[in-house]
């Protein structure tokens, strides 16, 4: 009977599963008694095989806890036999990745047996030669680690020195880099100078490009000048042979021009006498026709012709008729026609023109410039046209007569001051409102409006005390004025008028001429008076303020008729001061003055009564003879 070793509580487990999946034999595992009720962590079992060191990589990848470096084996030890399965169980994966790491050498694990076979606990000899097998193993294994570490030593001197000069290199190196920089730094500067002088070439080169184009330019120019130079030297001989006949010429000019001198000299004087001569007889004619002249003009009707109580004589432009049907108080005889015949200056249709009407009256205006005063003044009803006369409308062809007299006043200073005469000009415009003289070129505030009044001075002059007197020097100045006057003037509506004028405008110009080389000097007044209408109250239908001033409209006309007739009449004592408008035209109507009424008629039927009284009035004052104006010159 042999003697076996029992084991009937105890069981040596070998990981039988594990060895052949790996293709190695583990060792019999060493026993270990369970402990309760702590349990034990399982280990998984690795092994260390051949004779190459395996990677680190290999190793330490699957293998969570370190391999201890001597043992032929690694004993499983398990509290139980479930749970020891469950250990190998848990190896197996990381027994496989032992197994990739394992080297190829093909030497065998000692897994604590023979080779291929299982050694059995009582076989203690065979369990020596194995280890000894091992332990010659890990003998070459430290030769050959030792061999490997002989080599890393003398390839870690070789190394070593390497590095030092690779420092010593490395050190000339900076040195020689620090020299480099310095040089560098060096050229940067000269660099920068070569870049500069590089643009200061190539502009240099530009320059000189330009230069040479413009050398060439003038190479070709001096040439054609070189040219042209001969040419005229040319010109300049056959000129100084004609400048020596042009002086022969000019000596002759010289006393032609000596004999004119003394012609014009002449021709002057005769003509300075041929304009005094003019305007004498100029003066001569107008106080042949009158001093206080008349004309008619008739107003056209809104819708054209004319009508039937007026009448026209198309061969006759100085005679007017108004024609009146009556009928018979008894019925036993025909209706009867009464006319009324009346004689004028010059009788203005409803065609005429505002030239047309000027033209007759410029020689008039021309008087003033040679020292007479001069009136021209518009009577007649409210709407017959007397604002349109004087003053007209804002273009050219519409102007009146006041805009186109300071027209031709200033047009013809500017001739005379081609003979000497030197004119000053002075304006003034005033309105007759209710008997009350207003400014019309007043600008200040209304309330500090000063008061006026009509002073007559030592030489029978007339003037206005406060009253704004403008120097003028041409036309537009004086059409400015006019235009502020306008604007200022006292205008109403009425029944027969939309815009009808509540008061009398006079526009004065006082003109001062002086001829220095003959000594002569002349004054004279250019006054343009447009009178308010006369109304009748019937017609009119005024009431209020409108009906005040249709009262001193009226009497102011009544007072200028009935100064017209102690005129006419030549009355000792002519009533000027019964009037603010009689007392202010006293110089025109009974002095020295050129004086010329316009008297406007409306054309309508309804304005018959009215228009035979103004048609009375004005051949009252066409048979007015108030005496010779004489010149105001020194």
């Amino acid at each position: 009977m042999s003697r076996l070793p029992v084991s009937s509580n105890k069981r040596v487990l070998t990981s039988s599963s594990s060895s052949s999946e790996n293709g190695q034999d583990l060792a019999p595992a060493q026993k270990k008694t369970r402990k309760d009720p702590e349990p034990v962590k399982p280990y998984a079992a690795s092994t260390i095989i051949g004779t190459r060191r395996p990677a680190v990589a290999a190793i330490k990848a699957p293998i969570s806890r370190p391999v201890r470096p001597t043992g032929a084996a690694t004993v499983a030890v398990g509290p139980s036999r479930g749970v020891l399965k469950q250990a190998i169980a848990s190896t197996a994966p990381r027994g496989s990745n032992i197994k990739a790491a394992a080297a190829p050498t093909g030497t065998k694990a000692v897994t604590g047996g023979a080779a291929g076979t299982k050694r059995q606990g009582w076989d203690l000899k065979g369990k020596v030669t194995d280890m000894e097998s091992k332990l010659r193993n890990y003998q070459t294994k430290v030769k050959s680690v030792n061999q490997e570490n002989e080599d890393l030593k003398r390839m870690m001197v070789k190394s070593q020195t390497r590095v030092t000069d690779l420092e010593t290199c490395v050190a000339v190196q900076r040195g020689q880099i620090s020299e480099y920089e310095e040089e560098l730094q060096a050229l940067s500067g000269v660099r920068e100078e070569l870049d500069k002088v590089s643009s200061e070439k190539s502009s240099i080169e530009k320059q000189l490009s330009n230069l040479e184009d413009k050398y060439k330019v003038m190479e070709t120019l001096r040439q054609s000048q070189e040219t042209e130079l001969h040419t005229l030297k040319m010109k300049l001989s056959v000129q100084e042979s004609t400048l020596s006949r042009l002086q022969l010429t000019l000596r002759d000019a010289e006393e032609e021009v000596r004999s004119l001198g003394e012609t014009v000299v002449q021709q002057k004087g005769e003509l300075h006498a041929g304009e005094m001569e003019r305007r004498q007889l100029h003066n001569s004619i107008q106080e042949l026709k009158g001093n206080i002249r008349v004309f008619c003009r008739v107003r056209p009707l809104k819708g054209g012709g004319l009508s039937q109580h007026l009448q026209l004589p198309a061969t006759d432009n100085k005679t007017i008729t108004l024609a009146k049907t009556e009928e018979s108080h008894t019925g036993k005889t025909a209706d009867t026609q009464k006319n009324y015949n009346f004689n004028f200056d010059r009788v203005f249709g409803p065609q005429a023109s505002q030239k047309e009407v000027f033209e007759e009256i410029s020689l008039l205006v021309q008087s003033a410039l040679d020292g007479y005063n001069v009136c021209c003044f518009a009577y007649g009803q409210t709407g017959s046209g007397k604002t349109f006369t004087m003053e007209g409308a804002e273009y050219d062809e519409a102007r009146g007569v006041i805009p186109r007299a300071v027209k031709q006043i200033f047009r013809a200073a500017e001739k005379l001051g081609a003979q000497g005469w030197v004119f000053t000009f002075t304006a003034s415009f005033v309105e007759i409102y209710n008997e009350t003289l207003r400014d019309l070129l007043y600008t200040g505030k209304a309330s500090k409006r000063p008061e006026h009044e009509i002073r007559k001075l030592i030489n029978n002059e007339v003037t206005i005390t406060s009253l704004t007197y403008e120097k003028v020097t041409n036309e537009d100045q004086v059409l400015g004025l006019i235009a502020m006057a306008n604007h200022n003037r006292s205008t109403a509506q009425t029944s027969q008028n939309d815009r009808s004028s509540r008061s009398h405008s006079v526009f004065q110009l006082d003109i001062e001429g002086a001829n220095i080389g003959r000594d002569v000097k002349c004054k004279s007044t250019l006054c343009l008076v447009d009178l308010a209408g006369s109304e009748r109250l019937l017609k009119s239908q005024s009431q209020g303020e409108r009906f005040k001033e249709m009262t001193a409209i009226n009497s102011s006309l009544s007072n200028l008729g009935i100064v017209i007739t102690a005129l006419a009449n030549k009355d000792i004592h002519v009533p000027y001061r019964n009037s603010k408008l009689t007392y202010l035209l006293q110089g025109c109507l009974g002095g020295n003055s050129k004086t010329l009424m316009f008297v406007n008629i409306s054309p309508e039927p309804d304005s018959f009564g009215e228009t035979l009284n103004s048609l009375r009035f004005a051949s009252k004052v066409n048979d007015c003879v108030i005496g010779t104006a004489s010149a105001n010159k020194k």
